[in-house]
């Protein structure tokens, strides 16, 4: 095989690699962008933009390298400049987190790679398109057309903002509702056992009230709890039509995406345990992301519960808040608007449910 065919297959290799790892990247797309916000590299405002920028560039150049309009003067010096870049990116990466922590997101959630591995892939793409440099031949007779690459581009990035639409971030957007816009919801308390112990069944008033049963010999006394704070998840609590007093008592509020299925399962856990008296009530943020799949989510958790859906800059920004590493599920069990106990993701800090027992049972 002579070295223009060589080329040829290298390529044919490229093409396949760039579709692949941006494609990669739009499944689900909420999750680059939240990639390159937890970098520091943008807002949330900007993420939308620039992902959907970046992977239709990706996409283009991939296209572009099986074509043969200015690929010498053009196609490769842009993809090898673009790799360079994603290197120099990747280098800053090691130095601060380690060459081997955490997934670089080159091939999005599809095919988890360290900084260290993308790395070498990336010198190895840069060497394969010298070789194709150096051995493709550029007819200078026949016409070069840029409207060529013009019209790549364009179609990619037109199919990136309509396959993807989003809604632009304002202050009007991400800016808490107001809480007059419906009357405040009152939570009926919760029901006391005869005995007053702490146990499944009998869990402490959810209203955070003390509480005396004067029917008893022996009245008991429910503890009121922490002092009464503004947690930062009451200027969204408006489900369905309510306003609720979320930082009043006990309660469990959920961050969960609905095409999630640990979120799922996290939901159906959630939903058995709040049959049990005096189980504080449940709460539900999703991110508005395939939340056609609401319908279902609930009927695999066997049961409706509050819910209200929040933009994809909004649900991360209220969830990382005062925790930064947080990610979906996301289940924060609060007392009067303090956090007492969090659950975040589906590693070392997953939802427990015997944790949370432990935690509503504690004295």
């Amino acid at each position: 095989m002579n070295k223009q065919n060589i080329s040829l297959v290298i390529r044919f290799l490229i093409f396949v690699l760039f579709v692949v790892s941006a494609v990669a990247k739009m499944f689900p797309i909420w999750a680059f962008e939240k990639q390159l916000v937890d970098l520091g590299l943008m807002s949330w405002c900007m993420a939308p933009y620039f992902s959907r920028a970046l992977i239709a560039v990706e996409l283009a150049l991939g296209i572009m390298i099986i074509q043969p309009h200015y690929l010498k003067r053009i196609v490769i010096p842009s993809t090898i400049t673009l790799l360079v870049v994603f290197c120099g990116h990747l280098t800053i990466e090691m130095v601060k987190h380690g060459a081997m922590s955490g997934n670089c997101g080159c091939f999005g959630q599809l095919i988890p790679m360290t900084p260290l591995e993308a790395f070498i892939k990336n010198v190895v793409t840069i060497i394969l398109l010298v070789f194709v440099y150096k051995n493709s031949s550029e007819d200078n007779k026949s016409k070069n057309r840029f409207s060529v690459l013009l019209i790549i581009w364009l179609i990619s990035t037109l199919l990136m903002y309509v396959a993807f639409p989003f809604c632009p971030c304002t202050k009007a957007a991400t800016a808490p509702i107001p809480s007059f816009v419906v009357e405040e919801a009152i939570d009926d308390p919760s029901a006391i056992s005869d005995t007053g112990q702490d146990v499944l069944g009998a869990l402490p008033n959810d209203s955070g009230k003390t509480v005396i049963d004067t029917t008893k010999k022996d009245s008991v006394v429910v503890d009121a709890g922490p002092a009464k704070v503004k947690s930062r998840f009451s200027d969204y609590a408006i489900f369905g039509d309510k306003k609720v007093n979320i930082d009043n008592g006990k309660k469990i509020v959920c961050f969960f995406a609905a095409g999630c299925d640990h979120c799922q399962n996290t939901a159906k856990t959630l939903v058995k345990l709040s049959k049990n008296p005096g189980f504080p009530k449940v709460y539900i943020f999703f991110m508005d992301e395939e939340t056609f799949k609401i319908p279902e989510f609930f009927q695999y958790a066997q049961a409706q519960l509050p819910y209200r859906v929040l933009d994809i800059p909004t649900f991360w920004t209220v969830l990382q808040q005062g925790t930064p590493d947080a990610s979906t599920p996301g289940v924060f069990y609060m007392w009067n608007g303090n956090i007492v106990k969090n659950w975040v993701g589906i590693e070392e800090k997953a939802f427990k449910e015997k944790e949370l027992l432990q935690v509503l049972n504690k004295k």
